[in-house]
């Protein structure tokens, strides 16, 4: 029996379509994956007859969940290349997708986090459906958010970025548009009438208004005030003592949330997240490698994918185990330069 790709690609009428084809496993990205998709956007960028292109994932569950990271723990555990190499070539492809010269629609539908944010937030119209759940968990298993994030994230109003960094916290919809990360929200049975509308040649930006509907009230927005007041100190020590002294539910429930990532994660995010504001997309995509390259030399990622994703006990035994472990030199250190390894274009 022949397997079923992992990517397909199809050109409907004027749009390149591209659809994530791993639904049991929600469609999380590969290696094989990246090397399909960036030089088919590559070509359609010079293809005349292609005026845009489309992202989707399928099935109904996930846009794409996520890198495949247990294959990355195992390439780090054998010492294999293509560990670094996912990355490289990952982080290349975000950057193909964010200077894409047509249309780029990405039609968030269902789950979306990590490698699968890199896949759709840099396009330039991004979709949330009903059923859209992002999230940015990276530091729960040891890493940052990286594919974009040190750009994004920044970028989010407010503190939001750095909440949504620091936590891991998983927003719907509405939160996604009050945090610039989704532009329009079309329920997902309308998705198709979308599609229908792109590949007859319908502008981009009239076809999806033509779907769009109002999302309700963002949950984000009730909270922004705590976020901004808390989130937007100047370390995490002192995120982490004003959400204390506060006091209230959530505030202590950030606080517990916070201190159960890596914390040596949890303090390369916030540099990382800081440093991103002043940098322009190839800047920060160029950080992440280099943040990248140290994170899977270190032991947290392992830990973090042994008890989240293999062994499931969800109890890593960090290294550092606290924050005030950490030092100042060995967060420094990640984002120091990788001289002739340096990420390039």
């Amino acid at each position: 029996m022949s397997q079923e790709p992992e990517v397909l690609f199809e050109q409907r009428g004027v749009a390149g379509i591209i659809t994530l084809n791993r639904p049991k496993a929600l469609n999380a990205l590969t290696l094989g994956m990246v090397r399909l998709i960036h030089p088919q956007l590559d070509a359609w960028a010079r293809d005349d007859v292609i005026s845009c292109v489309i992202i989707q994932g399928a099935g109904d569950r996930a846009f794409c969940a996520g890198g495949d990271i247990r294959a990355l723990h195992d390439w780090g555990k054998a010492g294999d290349r293509q560990q670094i190499d996912l990355f490289a070539e990952e982080y290349r492809m975000n950057t193909a997708i964010k200077e894409f010269s047509k249309p780029f629609v990405a039609l968030m539908d269902g789950i979306n986090m990590g490698g699968g944010v890199g896949l759709s937030v840099h396009g330039s119209h991004r979709i949330a459906t009903e059923r859209l759940l992002f999230a940015m968990p990276e530091t729960g298993i040891g890493l940052f958010p990286d594919v974009g994030g040190t750009y994004f994230l920044p970028r989010c109003p407010g503190e939001v970025g750095m909440y949504l960094g620091l936590t891991g916290a998983r927003i719907k919809a509405a939160d996604a548009m009050y945090a610039g990360i989704a532009d329009s929200y079309v329920p997902s049975e309308r998705l198709e009438t979308l599609i229908a509308a792109l590949c007859s040649g319908t502008d981009v930006d009239e076809a999806i208004a033509s779907v769009h509907e109002e999302p309700e009230v963002a949950p984000l927005r009730a909270i922004r005030t705590e976020i901004d007041t808390h989130f937007g100190l100047g370390s995490v020590e002192a995120i982490l003592s004003s959400l204390a002294a506060a006091g209230s539910e959530w505030c202590l429930k950030m606080v517990s949330t916070i201190e159960s990532k890596s914390p040596l994660s949890t303090l390369v995010t916030f540099d990382q997240i800081r440093a991103g504001a002043d940098l322009d997309f190839r800047a920060c995509m160029g950080l992440e490698f280099r943040l990248t390259n140290r994170f899977m030399a270190a032991p947290d990622f392992y830990e973090g994918v042994r008890a989240v994703v293999i062994e499931k006990d969800q109890a890593p035994k960090w290294q550092p185990a606290s924050l005030g472990a950490v030092r100042d030199d060995q967060v420094a250190a990640y984002f120091a330069s990788l001289g002739d390894d340096e990420l390039t274009f």
